[in-house]
Protein backbone atom coordinates (compact mmCIF):
# COMPACT_ATOMS: atom_id res chain seq x y z
CA UNK A 1 0.00 0.00 0.00
CA UNK A 2 1.33 3.46 -0.93
CA UNK A 3 1.95 6.25 1.59
CA UNK A 4 -0.91 8.22 0.00
CA UNK A 5 -3.33 5.36 0.58
CA UNK A 6 -2.22 4.94 4.19
CA UNK A 7 -2.68 8.61 5.11
CA UNK A 8 -6.51 8.79 4.88
CA UNK A 9 -6.76 5.53 6.83
CA UNK A 10 -4.40 6.86 9.50
CA UNK A 11 -6.30 10.13 9.76
CA UNK A 12 -9.60 8.26 10.12
CA UNK A 13 -8.11 6.07 12.83
CA UNK A 14 -6.76 9.10 14.70
CA UNK A 15 -10.09 10.89 14.44
CA UNK A 16 -11.90 7.81 15.73
CA UNK A 17 -9.44 7.53 18.62
CA UNK A 18 -9.87 11.20 19.55
CA UNK A 19 -13.65 10.96 19.32
CA UNK A 20 -13.66 7.85 21.49
CA UNK A 21 -11.41 9.56 24.04
CA UNK A 22 -13.58 12.67 24.21
CA UNK A 23 -16.74 10.59 24.53
CA UNK A 24 -15.20 8.45 27.27
CA UNK A 25 -13.96 11.46 29.25
CA UNK A 26 -17.26 13.29 28.95
CA UNK A 27 -19.23 10.18 29.90
CA UNK A 28 -17.04 9.65 32.97
CA UNK A 29 -17.59 13.25 34.09
CA UNK A 30 -21.34 13.01 33.57
CA UNK A 31 -21.86 9.64 35.24
CA UNK A 32 -19.73 10.75 38.21
CA UNK A 33 -22.68 12.97 39.10
CA UNK A 34 -24.97 9.97 39.56
CA UNK A 35 -22.76 7.01 40.48
CA UNK A 36 -20.45 6.11 43.33
CA UNK A 37 -23.02 5.88 46.14
CA UNK A 38 -24.98 2.76 47.01
CA UNK A 39 -24.65 -0.74 45.58
CA UNK A 40 -23.02 -1.44 42.22
CA UNK A 41 -25.55 -3.00 39.84
CA UNK A 42 -25.06 -5.15 36.76
CA UNK A 43 -27.58 -4.00 34.17
CA UNK A 44 -26.32 -6.46 31.53
CA UNK A 45 -27.40 -9.73 33.13
CA UNK A 46 -29.06 -12.15 33.37
CA UNK A 47 -30.05 -12.36 29.69
CA UNK A 48 -33.76 -11.93 29.06
CA UNK A 49 -34.64 -10.56 32.51
CA UNK A 50 -37.09 -7.65 31.96
CA UNK A 51 -36.84 -6.37 35.52
CA UNK A 52 -39.96 -4.94 37.11
CA UNK A 53 -41.26 -3.13 34.01
CA UNK A 54 -39.62 -4.19 30.75
CA UNK A 55 -38.65 -2.21 27.64
CA UNK A 56 -42.24 -1.52 26.53
CA UNK A 57 -43.02 0.46 29.69
CA UNK A 58 -43.30 4.24 29.67
CA UNK A 59 -40.91 4.60 32.61
CA UNK A 60 -38.14 2.97 30.55
CA UNK A 61 -38.58 5.77 28.03
CA UNK A 62 -38.98 8.63 30.52
CA UNK A 63 -36.03 7.60 32.71
CA UNK A 64 -33.64 7.02 29.80
CA UNK A 65 -32.56 10.64 29.29
CA UNK A 66 -29.77 11.72 31.65
CA UNK A 67 -30.31 15.46 31.29
CA UNK A 68 -34.02 15.48 32.05
CA UNK A 69 -33.56 13.03 34.93
CA UNK A 70 -30.76 15.10 36.43
CA UNK A 71 -32.70 18.35 36.29
CA UNK A 72 -35.81 16.54 37.50
CA UNK A 73 -33.90 15.07 40.43
CA UNK A 74 -32.69 18.51 41.52
CA UNK A 75 -36.22 19.89 41.23
CA UNK A 76 -37.59 16.98 43.28
CA UNK A 77 -35.04 17.53 46.05
CA UNK A 78 -36.02 21.20 46.30
CA UNK A 79 -39.72 20.36 46.30
CA UNK A 80 -39.30 17.66 48.96
CA UNK A 81 -37.52 20.18 51.23
CA UNK A 82 -40.78 22.13 51.59
CA UNK A 83 -42.37 19.37 53.67
CA UNK A 84 -41.32 19.91 57.32
CA UNK A 85 -41.40 16.25 58.39
CA UNK A 86 -39.81 14.91 55.20
CA UNK A 87 -37.06 17.50 55.67
CA UNK A 88 -36.66 16.63 59.36
CA UNK A 89 -35.62 13.11 58.44
CA UNK A 90 -33.02 14.41 56.01
CA UNK A 91 -31.85 17.03 58.50
CA UNK A 92 -31.38 14.59 61.37
CA UNK A 93 -30.19 11.46 59.56
CA UNK A 94 -28.48 12.53 56.32
CA UNK A 95 -24.98 13.72 55.43
CA UNK A 96 -26.41 16.27 53.01
CA UNK A 97 -24.42 19.13 54.58
CA UNK A 98 -21.13 17.55 53.51
CA UNK A 99 -22.28 15.27 50.69
CA UNK A 100 -25.25 16.74 48.83
CA UNK A 101 -24.09 15.07 45.59
CA UNK A 102 -24.04 11.76 47.44
CA UNK A 103 -27.73 12.16 48.17
CA UNK A 104 -28.43 12.81 44.50
CA UNK A 105 -26.33 9.79 43.55
CA UNK A 106 -28.17 7.50 45.95
CA UNK A 107 -31.50 8.64 44.55
CA UNK A 108 -30.21 8.13 41.01
CA UNK A 109 -29.04 4.60 41.85
CA UNK A 110 -32.43 3.72 43.30
CA UNK A 111 -34.36 5.12 40.32
CA UNK A 112 -32.14 3.51 37.68
CA UNK A 113 -31.91 0.24 39.60
CA UNK A 114 -35.64 -0.17 40.16
CA UNK A 115 -36.38 0.91 36.57
CA UNK A 116 -33.71 -0.94 34.59
CA UNK A 117 -32.16 -3.46 36.96
CA UNK A 118 -32.94 -7.16 36.81
CA UNK A 119 -35.82 -8.26 39.01
CA UNK A 120 -33.62 -9.55 41.84
CA UNK A 121 -31.55 -6.36 42.07
CA UNK A 122 -34.60 -4.10 41.82
CA UNK A 123 -36.41 -5.87 44.66
CA UNK A 124 -33.23 -5.95 46.75
CA UNK A 125 -32.88 -2.17 46.35
CA UNK A 126 -36.44 -1.68 47.58
CA UNK A 127 -35.84 -3.89 50.62
CA UNK A 128 -32.59 -2.06 51.35
CA UNK A 129 -34.33 1.32 51.36
CA UNK A 130 -37.15 -0.04 53.53
CA UNK A 131 -34.59 -1.21 56.12
CA UNK A 132 -32.89 2.19 56.11
CA UNK A 133 -36.23 3.94 56.56
CA UNK A 134 -36.94 1.95 59.74
CA UNK A 135 -34.06 3.72 61.46
CA UNK A 136 -35.06 7.22 60.37
CA UNK A 137 -37.27 8.49 63.16
CA UNK A 138 -37.35 11.55 65.38
CA UNK A 139 -39.15 14.71 66.39
CA UNK A 140 -39.68 17.57 63.94
CA UNK A 141 -39.00 21.23 64.84
CA UNK A 142 -42.70 21.73 65.64
CA UNK A 143 -42.72 18.81 68.08
CA UNK A 144 -44.39 16.33 65.73
CA UNK A 145 -42.90 12.84 65.59
CA UNK A 146 -41.80 11.58 62.18
CA UNK A 147 -40.70 8.31 60.65
CA UNK A 148 -39.42 7.81 57.13
CA UNK A 149 -41.59 4.71 56.79
CA UNK A 150 -44.77 6.79 57.29
CA UNK A 151 -46.97 5.95 54.26
CA UNK A 152 -48.04 9.58 53.81
CA UNK A 153 -44.43 10.86 53.81
CA UNK A 154 -43.42 8.15 51.35
CA UNK A 155 -46.20 9.31 49.04
CA UNK A 156 -44.99 12.91 49.25
CA UNK A 157 -41.41 11.96 48.39
CA UNK A 158 -42.62 9.76 45.54
CA UNK A 159 -44.92 12.38 44.00
CA UNK A 160 -42.26 15.08 44.26
CA UNK A 161 -39.91 12.82 42.29
CA UNK A 162 -42.17 11.45 39.56
CA UNK A 163 -43.93 14.76 38.93
CA UNK A 164 -40.53 16.44 38.54
CA UNK A 165 -39.24 13.71 36.21
CA UNK A 166 -42.35 14.01 34.04
CA UNK A 167 -42.13 17.82 33.92
CA UNK A 168 -38.49 17.53 32.81
CA UNK A 169 -39.36 14.91 30.18
CA UNK A 170 -42.12 17.07 28.73
CA UNK A 171 -39.84 20.10 28.62
CA UNK A 172 -36.64 18.59 27.28
CA UNK A 173 -37.46 15.29 25.60
CA UNK A 174 -41.04 14.90 24.36
CA UNK A 175 -43.47 17.78 24.94
CA UNK A 176 -46.10 15.88 22.95
CA UNK A 177 -46.22 12.82 25.20
CA UNK A 178 -49.95 11.98 25.34
CA UNK A 179 -51.80 12.27 28.64
CA UNK A 180 -52.64 8.56 28.36
CA UNK A 181 -48.90 7.76 28.31
CA UNK A 182 -48.33 10.10 31.25
CA UNK A 183 -51.06 8.26 33.13
CA UNK A 184 -49.33 4.96 32.37
CA UNK A 185 -46.07 6.38 33.71
CA UNK A 186 -47.64 7.42 37.01
CA UNK A 187 -49.41 4.05 37.27
CA UNK A 188 -46.15 2.15 36.67
CA UNK A 189 -44.02 4.15 39.10
CA UNK A 190 -46.73 3.98 41.79
CA UNK A 191 -45.92 0.27 42.05
CA UNK A 192 -42.46 1.12 43.42
CA UNK A 193 -43.90 3.57 45.96
CA UNK A 194 -46.44 0.93 46.98
CA UNK A 195 -43.69 -1.66 47.55
CA UNK A 196 -41.89 0.89 49.76
CA UNK A 197 -45.03 1.29 51.85
CA UNK A 198 -46.66 4.44 50.47
CA UNK A 199 -50.45 4.78 50.56
CA UNK A 200 -53.14 6.65 48.63
CA UNK A 201 -50.74 7.12 45.74
CA UNK A 202 -52.01 9.22 42.83
CA UNK A 203 -51.77 7.17 39.64
CA UNK A 204 -52.63 9.63 36.86
CA UNK A 205 -51.75 13.10 35.59
CA UNK A 206 -54.95 14.52 37.05
CA UNK A 207 -54.34 12.70 40.34
CA UNK A 208 -50.80 14.06 40.63
CA UNK A 209 -51.97 17.64 39.97
CA UNK A 210 -54.79 17.34 42.52
CA UNK A 211 -52.42 15.88 45.13
CA UNK A 212 -49.87 18.70 44.76
CA UNK A 213 -52.64 21.29 45.07
CA UNK A 214 -54.01 19.62 48.20
CA UNK A 215 -50.54 19.42 49.80
CA UNK A 216 -49.66 23.12 49.48
CA UNK A 217 -51.14 24.15 52.89
CA UNK A 218 -48.84 21.61 54.60
CA UNK A 219 -45.64 22.96 53.01
CA UNK A 220 -43.30 25.44 54.70
CA UNK A 221 -40.20 27.33 53.56
CA UNK A 222 -38.37 27.25 56.90
CA UNK A 223 -34.84 28.18 57.90
CA UNK A 224 -33.97 24.53 57.42
CA UNK A 225 -35.43 24.61 53.93
CA UNK A 226 -33.37 27.68 53.04
CA UNK A 227 -30.23 26.00 54.38
CA UNK A 228 -30.80 22.95 52.18
CA UNK A 229 -31.39 25.21 49.17
CA UNK A 230 -28.19 27.14 49.91
CA UNK A 231 -26.12 23.96 50.20
CA UNK A 232 -27.57 22.49 47.00
CA UNK A 233 -27.19 25.64 44.91
CA UNK A 234 -23.58 26.03 46.06
CA UNK A 235 -22.63 22.39 45.71
CA UNK A 236 -19.15 22.03 44.17
CA UNK A 237 -18.91 20.37 40.78
CA UNK A 238 -17.09 16.99 40.78
CA UNK A 239 -14.52 18.49 38.38
CA UNK A 240 -13.71 22.03 37.27
CA UNK A 241 -14.67 21.14 33.70
CA UNK A 242 -18.15 20.14 34.86
CA UNK A 243 -18.69 23.44 36.71
CA UNK A 244 -20.65 25.29 33.99
CA UNK A 245 -22.78 22.24 33.18
CA UNK A 246 -23.45 21.69 36.88
CA UNK A 247 -24.59 25.29 37.34
CA UNK A 248 -26.83 24.96 34.29
CA UNK A 249 -28.42 21.77 35.67
CA UNK A 250 -29.03 23.34 39.09
CA UNK A 251 -30.77 26.35 37.61
CA UNK A 252 -32.73 24.19 35.19
CA UNK A 253 -33.92 22.17 38.20
CA UNK A 254 -35.17 25.37 39.85
CA UNK A 255 -36.89 26.36 36.61
CA UNK A 256 -38.79 23.04 36.60
CA UNK A 257 -40.48 23.84 39.92
CA UNK A 258 -44.12 24.95 39.90
CA UNK A 259 -44.47 28.74 40.17
CA UNK A 260 -45.86 28.48 43.71
CA UNK A 261 -42.84 26.42 44.83
CA UNK A 262 -40.40 28.85 43.25
CA UNK A 263 -42.12 31.68 45.12
CA UNK A 264 -41.97 29.80 48.44
CA UNK A 265 -38.26 29.11 47.97
CA UNK A 266 -37.45 32.69 46.99
CA UNK A 267 -36.60 31.95 43.36
CA UNK A 268 -39.32 34.05 41.71
CA UNK A 269 -37.23 37.24 41.45
CA UNK A 270 -35.07 36.04 38.55
CA UNK A 271 -37.48 33.44 37.18
CA UNK A 272 -37.79 35.09 33.77
CA UNK A 273 -34.03 35.45 33.30
CA UNK A 274 -33.44 31.92 34.54
CA UNK A 275 -36.01 30.57 32.08
CA UNK A 276 -34.47 32.52 29.20
CA UNK A 277 -30.98 31.18 29.89
CA UNK A 278 -31.47 27.64 31.14
CA UNK A 279 -33.98 26.22 28.69
CA UNK A 280 -31.93 26.96 25.54
CA UNK A 281 -28.78 25.98 27.44
CA UNK A 282 -30.11 22.56 28.41
CA UNK A 283 -31.40 21.95 24.88
CA UNK A 284 -27.91 22.76 23.58
CA UNK A 285 -26.08 20.52 26.06
CA UNK A 286 -28.49 17.56 26.07
CA UNK A 287 -27.57 16.13 22.63
CA UNK A 288 -23.87 16.19 23.56
CA UNK A 289 -24.58 14.27 26.77
CA UNK A 290 -26.75 11.76 24.88
CA UNK A 291 -23.90 11.26 22.41
CA UNK A 292 -21.42 10.71 25.23
CA UNK A 293 -23.59 8.17 27.03
CA UNK A 294 -23.58 5.76 24.11
CA UNK A 295 -23.71 2.77 26.45
CA UNK A 296 -25.90 4.12 29.23
CA UNK A 297 -27.93 2.10 31.70
CA UNK A 298 -31.07 1.98 29.58
CA UNK A 299 -29.16 0.68 26.55
CA UNK A 300 -27.46 -2.03 28.60
CA UNK A 301 -30.83 -3.08 30.02
CA UNK A 302 -32.35 -3.27 26.54
CA UNK A 303 -29.45 -5.42 25.36
CA UNK A 304 -29.95 -7.67 28.40
CA UNK A 305 -33.61 -8.25 27.58
CA UNK A 306 -32.90 -8.75 23.87
CA UNK A 307 -30.05 -11.21 24.54
CA UNK A 308 -32.43 -14.09 25.29
CA UNK A 309 -34.31 -13.55 22.03
CA UNK A 310 -31.09 -13.43 20.00
CA UNK A 311 -29.87 -16.72 21.49
CA UNK A 312 -32.99 -18.62 20.34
Amino acid sequence: MSDQARQPSSRAGLAQLLTSGIRSKLAAGVTHLTTGSGPTLDYSSPPGDPGLFGPDSVCWKVHADFTSMMTGGISALLLQALHPLALAGVWDHSTFRTDILGRLRRTATFISGTTYGNRHDALALIERVKRIHLGVTGIGPDGQPYRASDPALLTWVHVAEVSSFMTAHLRYVNPLLPVAAQDRYFEETARIAEKLGASNIPRSRAGIDAYLLAMQPELVASERTREVVKILMNAPAPTAAMGPAGALMLNAGVDLLPDWAQAMLGFERFAGLRRALTRPGVRLVAPVIRWALANGVSKRARHRVAAARESR
